[in-house]
């Protein structure tokens, strides 16, 4: 049987799912720069050649034993930081949600973080954490992203429960959540329309869209702030309430 690939005593590793991409792709090199070993689980890799990748759809049904195999395989105990960011974003309302469709959504927003915390909990050492990359939508709700939002009040929950029963360990727990940032899944959710991007941007007191960068230096730094266990940090620049 292989053996967990053994970096360096004290190195920390960083798992993230989704770094092919956006506030994903600018953790991962994030934590590269800070000298973590990175490894990512997405369909597609990343264009940073330091980023450990792994072909893996979280929502296949053969993902659980994938994951398992994978994780035995690569990851040693010690400290560890679980990054869930991979998320899927679909137009729907609660009176039309095609439930295979609602099924995918929370499969791989909801799913797919606790398939990964059964596996790597029992391997992280005290100082570890797990972060959870929420949304706006986490705490409250727009018209026509139904699925979306409904998942993403499920991480909060998830985050949540995880705190209280990781207590004692060492090991904390977050959820950061972006407010409206200039990812590739924003664009797409509006039509990449600049004009309607613009109208976004107005949304916050800064009146511009957050970049993945500045995400990315937050989910750091509050994975490295045990402070902050069990919290629901907000990222969006500040709302303008209407």
């Amino acid at each position: 049987m292989n053996q967990p690939l053994n970096e360096a005593p004290g190195r920390r590793t960083l798992v993230i799912t989704g770094a092919s991409k956006g506030i994903g792709l600018a953790t991962a090199v994030a934590f590269c720069d800070a000298g973590y070993r990175t490894i990512n689980l997405s369909r597609s890799s990343p264009p940073d050649t330091r980023i450990e990748s792994h072909a893996m759809d979280l929502t296949s049904p053969d993902a659980e034993a994938a994951l398992t195999e994978l994780m035995d395989r690569l990851v040693a105990p010690g400290p560890i930081t679980l990054v869930h960011n991979a998320a899927r974003m679909v137009n729907d309302t609660a009176r039309d949600a095609d439930v295979a469709d609602f099924e995918a959504v929370l499969r791989l927003n909801v799913i797919a973080p606790h398939i990964i915390n059964r596996n790597l909990i029992g391997k992280m050492s005290p100082g570890s954490s797990i972060i959870y990359v929420g949304s706006t939508l986490a705490e409250k709700a727009v018209a026509n992203s139904f699925s979306y939002v409904t998942s993403k009040h499920a991480l909060v929950g998830m985050m949540r429960a995880t705190c209280q029963d990781l207590a004692g360990s060492g090991i904390h727990t977050a959820c950061v959540c972006p407010g409206f940032t200039d990812t590739e899944m924003l664009r797409t959710h509006v039509g990449d329309s600049e004009q309607v991007l613009k109208v976004i941007a107005g949304l916050s007191t800064f009146g511009r869209l957050i970049e993945p960068g500045e995400i990315a230096a937050t989910i750091q730094f509050v994975a490295e702030n045990p402070v902050m266990n069990g919290a629901v940090i907000h990222a969006n620049l500040g709302q303008v309430e209407t």
